[in-house]
């Protein structure tokens, strides 16, 4: 059985009006891109309908690295109002997320005022670490007590892989960083807002994190009794109350072995539903990862179509007002 009215959280947008952009710049190649960045609108229609996603929330992709603040805003520009018309072309079918740039504060500034205020973003996206600096430095409190003075919804998403491996190269030769890297990154994200009192001082904020929030549920009970070993600590008795300050989304993490870890670990009114289309094919999405959540044994109904939809839309009122 496929539910309708699904509202998928996790949904990467690389558009191909930004590519046509950036290529005529030099920044990409097309045919040497990966395949999750030939996005279409037929194509996730497609996806969505089959799956019975009713909305789905795009994370905007920019592909290349500027490092001229000009190119930078510039390439986010494009890509902002190639989203913005993705939304005003299919009422109800999609929304997106501005991105927030950990490195530069004042572009992150000006993303929020233009992608929210502007072109009607319901929230912001941001990467798990950029540079070795992680989620919940210091250096982000300036955005991040902006963000909490809107009460903003930051989806979050690991991007690079942790150094350490053979011969100092990142990750661990030929397995790919999705497998185990980037969940770790974003576990530490976690324990980093949480460490730093970043919950605390902005208590407006709500966090998602993605793919089941990594390695986090798993490792909470670790956290409980080695919290007070870190620097700064982490009080034991309330790792569960911090725990409960996160959204997790369900890319890839709902099994058998997974779905009891996460609904002993987290609140079921947290959890998500989510893709990671076009990264994870549709094949997959439709014929696996669908099917798996809809008859998970461990799920009851009501939990199942909170899931799907209503937790998303009591997040993100703005979803049911697009309606």
């Amino acid at each position: 059985m496929t539910l309708a009215g699904r509202v998928d959280v996790h949904h990467h947008f690389t558009s191909p009006a930004w590519l046509d952009w950036a290529e005529e710049r030099g920044v990409v190649n097309r045919e040497k891109l990966p395949w999750w960045t030939r996005w279409d609108l037929d194509t996730a229609l497609e996806v969505m309908d089959k799956t019975g996603i009713e909305t789905s929330v795009m994370t905007v992709a920019m592909l290349g690295r500027f490092h001229e603040r000009a190119q930078r805003q510039e390439s986010a520009r494009v890509a902002l109002r190639a989203a913005a018309d993705v939304v005003e072309a299919s009422p109800g079918r999609f929304a997106f997320f501005t991105p927030v740039f950990l490195d530069d504060l004042e572009l992150s500034e000006w993303s929020v005022r233009h992608g929210l205020d502007e072109l009607g973003a319901i929230g912001v996206s941001t990467r798990t670490s950029v540079d070795g600096a992680v989620l919940g430095d210091e250096s982000h409190d300036r955005l991040l007590q902006e963000l909490n003075d809107r009460s903003a919804v930051i989806s979050t998403h690991p991007m690079e892989v942790p150094a350490g491996g053979k011969d100092g190269n990142a990750g661990l030769p030929g397995m790919p960083p999705f497998v185990c890297d980037f969940l770790m990154d974003t576990t530490r994200a976690a324990i980093n807002l949480i460490r730093n009192g970043t919950l605390d001082r902005y208590p407006n904020l709500s966090f998602i994190l993605p793919h089941g929030g990594g390695f986090l549920p798993y490792m909470a009970t670790r956290l409980e009794l080695f919290g007070g070993k870190l620097t700064p600590g982490i009080e034991p008795g309330r790792v569960r109350d911090y725990l409960h300050r996160f959204y997790f989304d369900t890319a890839g993490p709902m099994s058998p072995s997974a779905t009891p870890t996460l609904l002993a670990t987290v609140d079921p009114g947290r959890i998500l539903f989510g893709t990671d289309w076009p990264p994870t094919p549709a094949h997959v999405i439709a014929d696996s990862v669908a099917p798996a959540l809809d008859s998970d044994p461990f799920l009851s109904e009501q939990q199942l179509q909170d899931i799907n939809r209503e937790n998303a839309l009591r997040l993100m009122p703005a979803l049911a007002r697009a309606r």
